[in-house]
């Protein structure tokens, strides 16, 4: 794919989120706000996910190898 057909699927891309939003009857600096809302709300949601969906999962697999018989590490140490 060449420059100039990448740079036109882009801007096709860019106008269809406009149309599909419905933000391309704002004006520019509302247009701004928007995006700058969405696009902090996006970065805020992909860091949440990082940061506390593989602690969940953890905890989550523990919970259910639990309930199908899996072994408990045990919390006591054997003393001699």
């Amino acid at each position: 794919m060449d420059v100039k057909n990448m740079r036109e699927y882009l801007g096709w891309l860019y106008y269809q989120y406009l149309l599909v939003t419905g933000i391309y009857v704002l004006e520019p600096w509302e247009k701004s706000i928007f995006n700058a809302v969405l696009v902090t709300m996006v970065a805020m949601v992909i860091y949440t996910s990082y940061v506390f969906v593989p602690i969940h999962v953890c905890l989550a697999l523990q919970f259910f190898s639990g309930l199908c018989g899996g072994q408990h590490e045990s919390t006591m140490t054997l003393m001699n």
